[in-house]
């Protein structure tokens, strides 16, 4: 019985440093972050049953946002100033290199959905705010809708009682209250920034960033031919100004693939990751031949080198499917499921 404990314990949760896995039973292939199981399992039975890889990724993400995994993705949950809930989602096709986005989405739940139609049924990359909702609408997702929840309105009330702290805003008056702002007339913010070399609201700009009010579902699906595609669905920043768009609907920040490459999938404080593109530039380092496991940590070093306070992680998988994970300023958890595993498994990763 001991044995049989302990053999279910390295089935769900393996625990690495810096880790890199080779997957000797390849593909189908499914990584996310954080341990959004059921989101995993979704995407694995969509993916084994027959699905291409860009379907799999949207019932993947899908699950996640109907459990509203840990508030952050979905409707009903992180409330901008003035308490309303919006949806950031992307997909991309790594053999294509399609992208479909969606930025500050209003009305509509269905955030990967909607990726997926800007994708397939439009020239462009992005729709951003009311008309994201009224193209989304038009093509047959349920809405308009009032996206917020009893709890996203219970967490913005204590944050109104609580002089509007913390915030996203900087130089600005006032700065204990909930506003109207406006600017510090006596303050040279380029300026100051110029002399000191790194400014202090830079230094503090993720403080207040932590794995519940700030998070995002970044999956890849690899199917059994190796073909991948990414999609991730988040609904930002807890607090967020009104029209913030993080990294969740930017490729190359919050997931990017190519089927020649790999895939790689992000999570953390996006308005500073999508300065750096870190899976851009995690996918690009496995074309140049460095290991999952380097790419991931040479990325992640970019952000910390120039934000000491950053809070992020990210995935690498490469095209034979090895995986790693690397993170800075908190412990972070991915989840994979392939062939040779009974169910999903959960990696941890440390800084």
């Amino acid at each position: 019985m001991a044995a049989v404990l302990t053999l279910l314990i390295i089935v769900h949760l393996s625990k690495v440093t810096g880790h890199e896995v080779d997957n000797p039973s390849k593909f189908p292939l499914v990584v996310s972050t954080w341990p959004f199981l059921e989101a995993v399992r979704a995407g694995w039975t969509a993916i084994n049953g027959g699905l291409s890889s860009v379907d799999a990724v949207v019932e993947g993400c899908s699950a996640c946002e109907l459990l509203r995994c840990d508030g952050t993705v979905g409707p009903g949950g992180s409330p901008d100033e003035n308490s309303e809930s919006t949806i950031d989602a992307l997909i991309m096709n790594g053999a294509t290199m399609e992208v479909g986005a969606v930025a500050a989405m209003r009305y509509v739940k269905d955030g990967i959905k909607a990726a997926r139609l800007v994708m397939l049924y439009t020239e462009h990359t992005m729709l951003a705010g009311d008309q994201a909702s009224a193209f989304a609408i038009s093509m047959g997702l349920p809405g308009p809708s009032n996206l917020s929840s009893t709890e996203s309105m219970e967490k913005w009330t204590k944050w109104r009682e609580n002089q509007c702290q913390p915030n996203f805003r900087k130089n600005v008056l006032p700065t204990n209250s909930c506003g109207p702002y406006h600017l510090k007339r006596d303050s040279n913010v380029g300026d100051q920034c110029l002399v000191d070399g790194f400014c202090e609201n830079i230094r503090m700009k993720s403080s207040h960033v932590d794995f519940h009010n700030h998070d995002t579902i970044s999956m890849a699906i690899f199917d059994k031919s190796g073909r991948i595609a990414v999609g991730t669905s988040t609904n930002g920043a807890s607090f967020k100004i009104p029209g913030r768009v993080g990294d969740g609907p930017i490729a190359g920040s919050s997931a990017y693939a190519d089927d020649e490459v790999g895939a790689c999938g992000a999570t953390g404080d996006g308005d500073i990751m999508m300065r750096f593109l870190p899976c851009y530039q995690v996918v690009e380092s496995m074309r140049l031949g460095m290991a999952p496991r380097r790419a991931a940590k040479d990325a992640i070093s970019r952000i910390a080198k120039k934000y000491p306070t950053f809070v992020g992680a990210v995935f690498a998988v490469d095209k034979n499917g090895t995986h790693a994970g690397a993170c800075y300023g908190w412990t972070f958890q991915y989840s994979v499921r392939s062939p040779s595993m009974d169910d999903v498994e959960v990696f941890t990763v440390y800084p």
